[in-house]
Parts: C-alpha cells; structure tokens; sequence
C-alpha cells in the first residue's frame, strides 16, 4: 500500500503535532479527499473543452506565467532564503533564471513542436502519407522535491503547459515558504480548473495518487519513486521519474587540477550538497591525488572563507532529520578538511574524507550534503570498474586532457547525463533532455523533451483511394506471395 510505503516520512513529525481527536482527523482527511477529488473532476472536464489545446491558449499561459515569476521575483527568492538560506544569486542561477530560461524557450518553440511531423512512407504502403502528430495527455500531476522547490515544481509545468494539459502540482511540504509562493503565484494566474497547487504532506500525495490521472510526474529519492511508479500502476498511468544516486566524479592524472577543483566544489557546495545531480563522491588517480586534494582546500577557503558556517551566502539543511541524517555519515571517518556543525543554523561545512570503506554508510547511500569523499584509483580501468559495481547514476563527471580516457568513460559507463571537464551544468540546457538510467530514474524533460514528455505521440497513415493494391487481400496466392515478398526484405 502506498501510505504505508511513505508513513515513515511522517515519524518526524509526531512529536510535534497537537493532539487531535480521530473524528476530527476523519473528518479533516475526509475533507482533502473531497477537495482533490473535485479538483481532478473539474480538470478533467475542462480538459474535455479544448481549450488547453489550442496553441495561442497554451502560449498565453506561459507569457503570464513567465510575467508572474518575474513578478514575484524578490518573494520567490526571500522564501528560498528562509527555506534553505539560499542567496540571491544561488536562488536566481539555479531556480528562477532556470525556470525564465525554459519559458523563453518554449514560447518560442511551442508552435513548431506542435505541428504535425512527416514521416517516410514504405513502399509496400503505396499510395500513402505518413506523419506523427502530438496529443496531450489530459490532467497531469507533478510532485515537487524540497531541494530546488521553486524550479522543480514549475520546470515541469512548462512542459505540461506547452503540451496542452492540464496540471496538479503537489509542492514540498518541507519548504513551506515557497510552496506558499507557488500557492499564490498559480492561483492568481490561473483558474484551479486549469492549474492547481496542492500543499500539504503524505495524506495528500496519497490521495492524489489515489486519484485516476492522466500522467505523473515525480521528482524525488529512488525509495519514493517506487513507491509512485506501483501506485501509478493502478490505472497504468504513464510516468517521468526523476531520481538520484551516487553521481561519480572521476579526476584523471592530465586534468587541470585547478580548474577541476573549483568546478567540482561549484558542484558540491551549491545548495550544501543537496543536489541530485551534485557530485557524490571523487575518484582521483593516485599519483595526483595530494596536490588535487591540496587544491581543494584552497578553493573551499577561497569560495566561502575562513568559517563556512559564518557565510551568509551558504546554504543550511532543510529540516533537522536531514541534518541529522548527514552528521552521521560524517562520524568515524577520516577527515581531511571539515567536519564541524552548527545546530543552530542546521549548517554543515564543506568536509573531505579520506578513503572511506567502500561499504560504509557515506559510499552506500545518496549524501544529499555538503560531504565529499576522495578515493584514489591506479589505472582508469579500476575507476570504471569501481562505477560499474553500482548502480547506474543519474550523473556522471570526467576531468581529463586525454581523449582516449573520455572516450573510455563515455563507452563503459552508463548514467543519465554528465559533464566532461564540469560539473552540473548539463542540466541547464533547453537543448539537451535531462533524466536518470535504471535506478537513478526514467524518462527526460528540459526544452523540447518536456513537451515530448507530456504529449502522446500519434502515428497516422493517410491512404489515397484513387488505387488499392489487391496483393494483401484473399484469396491468396503464391504470385501474391511473391509480390508480397518484394515489397517486405
């Protein structure tokens, strides 16, 4: 069952809610019931109206949805502040300016990726057209993580928009300041039979999960994202998962070290390491690993000061099970630089481990925080070994001057999308889709894979009546067996 799948997200919260009588509770989750329900009911109708399918509709929204955030720009960012202590800058390079970017894209290109595409037409289809064309699916739903709150909450919509649906989005209850944003931002703009925004935790998920809908979009951890596809399952309902995983950083003995340090940290230190796609752990050839590691501490110096936990413009943990949670990945554990907390800020610093085990917590698990372990390997092949004994990330990163190496990498590893000689970037482009592999998820969207993901491709076959080959029909023969076999080779 899916609530009890997800009832250990609630384990936190039980000390600090009131006690409330069960007919009250009934009665308030009967309540939410009936308000997701109708919501649905109401998309649904709307839906059946056309209206979101007519492209100008679809390009007005995005217009006002793209005046909106900027709009809305300084409270956008001054819950992301209060949420996850983001700076201004952080908040508009990686979730503001994000989403601007994608709108711009989209309302540009809507147009033409809605047009019906000509296709080839075999021979033996003679005399016939062939072309795919683009449907929405109907009522979406989008559930967003807490890390990014703003951007991976809308990113998605931008798709689901250009495509013509309608859209749920489910915001994180653990950045409630900018779920409120949201909240406000969608209301205003939109009727809640075309967009809606539904905030609240598990008992709202579930029953949204609970709902027969039209297409899923998740963002979130792997254990959630099962836990989604056997709910979707139900009513075969078409999915998008967007997961996570240890995201490899491989450094090579030819790479600028430098350079690859700073990059690697950009990486690393944005958010505080809560970042799907951050890198996870550092595998750096051995006969370069001192002066790489040397270099790492200097830039961290350079990037925040002397006291991370003092600098404004670094991020905190969320919550304080997420805190928590990365502390202990921290403890026994060879430390090379770092190591020290705040509970008062929930802020952890940058920290580099030495050689964890292979089987610790620390390399098992997703970090989701600020903690960087460096391990070393000898020859290339040992990196690529290493990597293949796990499960395939969503991100994968080589710094390296030699071509022969890259083209090893990008031959015997599998991982959703990475960077060479980068780190993180890849996901900023309109012009390439961005999605995980087997464990670290399914499906891709950013630029025109949005639309592609939150629209049915139709193939259609045109056939001419003016002649009709008598070949394919009874009574058979061995001629038109023969016929048959020159058109089909």
């Amino acid at each position: 069952m899916l609530k009890e799948g997800i009832i250990e997200r609630m384990k936190e919260k039980k000390n600090n809610m009131e006690v409330i009588p069960k007919t009250e509770m009934k009665i308030n989750n009967e309540r939410k019931s009936q308000i997701i329900e109708q919501i649905v009911k109401k998309q649904k109708a709307f839906f059946e109206t056309g209206k979101t399918k007519d492209i100008n509709y679809r390009k007005d929204a995005l217009k006002k949805l793209k005046q909106a955030i900027i709009e809305h720009e300084a409270e956008i960012h001054q819950a992301l502040k209060q949420d996850l202590n983001k700076s201004e800058m952080e908040s508009y390079m990686t979730e503001t300016g994000m989403v601007l970017s994608e709108l711009s894209y989209a309302i540009k290109h809507v147009k033409s990726w809605s047009k019906k595409k000509r296709v080839r037409t075999p021979i033996a289809q003679f005399h016939s057209s062939s072309y795919e064309m683009y449907e929405p699916y109907g009522v979406s739903l989008i559930i967003a993580p807490w890390n990014y709150p703003f951007m991976l909450a809308i990113d998605p919509l931008v798709g689901a928009i250009a495509a013509g649906n309608c859209s749920i989005i489910k915001t994180s209850e653990y950045a409630p300041a900018t779920s409120k944003v949201i909240q406000k931002i969608i209301s205003e703009q939109f009727p809640s039979e075309y967009m809606a925004v539904i905030e609240g935790g598990v008992e709202e998920t579930t029953e949204l999960l609970n709902q027969k809908l039209d297409y899923i979009f998740f963002t979130g951890s792997v254990h959630i994202g099962k836990i989604i596809m056997q709910a979707a399952t139900k009513n075969l309902t078409p999915v998008t998962l967007e997961l996570g995983g240890k995201s490899p950083c491989i450094v090579e003995k030819t790479a600028d070290l430098e350079l690859a340090a700073k990059r690697i940290l950009f990486g690393k230190i944005l958010n505080a390491g809560q970042t799907c796609v951050a890198p996870d752990y550092i595998l750096v050839q051995k006969e370069i690993k001192e002066p790489f590691v040397e270099e790492l501490k200097k830039q961290i110096k350079r990037f925040l000061g002397g006291d991370a936990l003092k600098n404004e413009d670094y991020p905190k943990m969320i919550h304080t099970r997420q805190y928590e949670r990365v502390k202990e990945l921290i403890k026994n554990q060879k430390i090379l630089l770092g190591g020290k907390w705040d509970d008062n800020t929930r802020k952890i610093e940058p920290t580099l481990l030495d050689e964890p085990d292979a089987n610790s917590l620390v390399m098992q698990e997703e970090i989701f925080g600020p903690i960087l372990p460096i391990l070393s390997f000898q020859e290339i092949e040992d990196a690529i070994e290493f990597v293949r004994k796990r499960e395939k990330p969503l991100a994968c990163y080589l710094f390296t001057s030699n071509k022969k190496v890259e083209k090893e990498i990008l031959s015997n590893l599998s991982f959703g999308g990475g960077c060479i000689n980068d780190t993180i970037i890849h996901l900023a482009s309109n012009h390439l889709g961005f999605g995980g592999v087997g464990q670290s998820g399914m499906g891709s969207y950013h630029g025109k894979k949005s639309f592609l993901t939150f629209s049915h491709e139709k193939s259609i076959v045109k056939k001419y009546t003016w002649i009709d080959l008598p070949m394919r029909y009874l009574p058979y023969s061995k001629a038109k067996l023969k016929m048959v076999k020159m058109f089909l080779r």
